[in-house]
């Protein structure tokens, strides 16, 4: 079955957040559609001012089986924008899959999808993310965190171990394996090995 990806975009994204888990999803055309989505045509600007291209709107409607948000420092606004909010309640609620990389899992938690769920960060931004959503389980030690149907990772690099999870569990072990080799990316297989808690102080 050929899943349809939402790369979900806003002004101020982390650019490897997004494009990390793309080119490992990119790998597998035939089992991925992927489409960026955000609340207005055009380009959206990430955090390092590349200009992307948007596919769909919000307004456009559709089903998503997969839906990645991307963190950045543009997730201190959208966390209070109520379009992006109401729309990534609404359509988790139909995904197969929903996940966030670094900060994203704010605008997840302010939508509710992670409430009584475990959960992950960037460990930088870890206390604002976690003001966000008092209901969640946060984790503040692991490289990302699988619960159910949701999938959060930690900063920026970690995005693109946890899609590689992904893979794992949709298309098998040497899919992701291969997307790593292909990529020259060495995959950091082990979801509770986490340096940056550390580092950050949080253990």
């Amino acid at each position: 079955m050929k899943r349809r990806v939402g790369i979900v975009l806003f002004p101020g994204f982390e650019t490897l957040d997004a494009m990390g888990p793309v080119e490992m999803l990119g790998m597998y055309p035939d089992a991925f559609d992927i489409v960026t989505v955000a609340e207005l045509p055009g380009g959206v600007a990430s955090a390092q001012g590349l200009k992307t291209g948007i596919d769909v709107t919000f307004a456009d409607g559709g089903h998503y089986d997969i839906l990645l948000v991307p963190g950045g420092p543009g997730t201190r606004q959208e966390v209070a924008n109520p379009v992006i909010i109401d729309w990534l309640r609404e359509k988790s609620a139909r995904a197969e899959i929903v996940t966030s990389v670094c900060t994203g899992a704010a605008l997840l938690a302010q939508a509710g999808v992670l409430n009584g769920k475990r959960a992950t960060t960037n460990k930088i931004s870890f206390k604002w993310v976690v003001s966000q959503g008092p209901t969640v389980d946060w984790v503040a030690e692991a490289r990302w965190v699988e619960d159910g149907d949701v999938m959060t990772s930690s900063g920026v690099s970690a995005g693109m171990d946890m899609t590689l999870a992904l893979i794992a569990r949709l298309l098998g072990d040497k899919a992701a394996e291969d997307a790593a080799l292909w990529a020259e990316y060495t995959w950091h297989r082990d979801k509770d090995s986490d340096p940056f808690a550390k580092a950050a102080g949080l253990v």
